[in-house]
């Protein structure tokens, strides 16, 4: 018997009266797919170690034909901390869900093994959700979100469409300004912030840009008589900030400064080299815009005992 994570086991039993049983396999013991396996129960959702018996065969993902054991083992096993996942969709790539927990992973410097030690489940299976569709179950994204310090509903994507802020405001809050020192330790690695430019009929526009932060100057790209591209020679404001919905709490730092075109062929070529994202909005933006912080201030709200 040999299995991949996803394959669904189940068990015909020959006992009389007893009912057939079925569950998701999210973790394997060994790199060649034989047992034992963690498997989640469709019945219970729990997860328990595995040895098939001769009453089980497996479903694989590639085929709806199911392959029986041939040599009689135990049938039962003692519970595992895995998780659960349901049967894969059969759509290639992973799943809205699964993109979600590898991003915010990445973003925290987490290792699968590290995230999936603090979420009590099997890495085998954590690699599974980010690389395939998958639709976890409410007990896994609790567990997740507590790993990743994010909400069940970021994961999700909820509210993705709203604004943030809509939430209730803390009781007692506390409204603080940063210091220099803190505006860049938030400001210093990349995202998205949004730039203060004139319009070509006078009117500010605030738009947002990915950004990068190099040799303490703000660069971000764009092209040649775009929106943004009208910031350069100008003094500019440039604005980053994070909300915690869930928390009712975040931050924002602004920076204001001269804005100007990167002409330099080595400092364009060692900006487009480092830098970490293509811009979202896509098109040709070969652009750079430096703008370097004349002054930069900042604000937190949290709560009044912290």
């Amino acid at each position: 018997m040999r299995a991949h994570v996803g394959d669904q086991l189940v068990i015909d039993s020959t006992k009389t009266g007893a009912a057939r049983r079925d569950g998701e396999i999210v973790g394997l013991h060994h790199e060649d797919g034989t047992p034992p396996y963690d498997v989640r129960w469709s019945d219970t959702d729990e997860v328990t170690l595995v040895f098939p018996g001769p009453d089980a065969h497996i479903h694989h993902l590639e085929s709806a034909e199911p392959r029986t054991t041939s040599a009689p083992q135990p049938d039962a096993g003692e519970a595992r901390g895995a998780s659960a996942v349901a049967p894969p969709t059969g759509a290639a790539g992973p799943g809205d869900i699964g993109r979600r927990v590898g991003v915010e992973r990445r973003r925290q410097g987490l290792s699968r093994e590290e995230t999936a030690g603090r979420a009590r489940m099997s890495p085998d299976y954590l690699a599974y959700l980010e690389e395939r569709p998958a639709d976890p179950t409410f007990a896994t994204l609790i567990r997740l979100a507590d790993a990743l310090g994010t909400s069940v509903a970021a994961l999700r994507g909820g509210g993705m469409d709203l604004p943030p802020g809509q939430g209730h405001a803390l009781l007692h809050p506390r409204l603080r300004d940063l210091s220099p020192e803190e505006c860049r330790t938030l400001l210093s690695t990349h995202g998205v912030g949004r730039i203060a430019v004139p319009a070509s009929d006078g009117r500010p526009a605030v738009v947002p840009v990915n950004y990068e932060i190099v040799d303490d100057a703000i660069a971000f790209r764009t092209a040649p008589g775009s929106l943004t591209a009208a910031a350069a020679g100008r003094e500019v404001a440039f604005e980053v900030d994070h909300v915690d919905e869930d928390m009712s709490q975040g931050w924002s730092v602004l920076a204001v400064g001269p804005a100007n075109v990167v002409t330099e062929p080595e400092a364009v070529r060692r900006l487009t080299h480092h830098a970490h994202t293509r811009p979202w909005a896509g098109g040709e933006r070969e652009m750079w815009v430096s703008i370097r912080p004349a002054t930069l201030t900042g604000r937190r709200i949290t709560p009044a005992d912290q």
